[in-house]
């Protein structure tokens, strides 16, 4: 008799400010998390890639304690960060821009312009914009919490997942 594994919906992970290396450990339990839902390679990758940068964004931007949940929708395993900050992120290129499109006002622009092109801040939520195909916002709640959420799809023989 095969033993039916635990499926892991609900609260993964809680950190706080103080947690050493939350990204991490956020990837690692996410990671076991969807194999356990039975998703392929490629979606657990991109999903957890793309959570991994909303929990670094959360720890870095926003106020604690944090949450990483799953829960399921009819089509897609949905992975939410919680944080206690109602403050949605400026988003206001996406999806409008491709991550590093070349900006014309920014040819030209000398060192500064250079600078902000070679930048290594200011990318993630394209990332994930990509790794999610769109698939992906924030909401508020009245208590002052700001859920940000990316969603997994689930492919059609695997709809059987609870």
């Amino acid at each position: 008799m095969n033993a039916t594994p635990i499926i892991p919906l609900g609260c993964l992970y809680r950190w706080t400010s103080c947690t050493p290396n939350p990204a991490a450990t956020a990837r690692a339990t996410l990671r076991r998390a969807l194999s356990q839902l039975g998703l392929p390679g490629e979606a657990i990758s991109d999903g957890v890639l793309a959570a991994s940068e909303l929990v670094a964004n959360a720890t870095e931007h926003a106020l604690g304690p944090y949450e990483l949940r799953l829960r399921r929708t009819v089509d897609a395993i949905m992975c939410e960060v919680l944080d206690h900050d109602p403050k949605i992120p400026d988003c206001a290129e996406l999806p409008s821009t491709t991550p590093f499109a070349v900006k014309p006002q920014s040819c030209g622009g000398g060192l500064d312009a250079l600078l902000e092109l070679l930048s290594e801040r200011g990318r993630g939520l394209h990332i994930v914009h990509e790794l999610t195909c769109g698939a992906w916002g924030f909401r508020t709640s009245d208590d002052g919490t700001k859920t940000a959420w990316i969603a997994i799809p689930v492919a059609p023989d695997r709809k059987h997942v609870p």
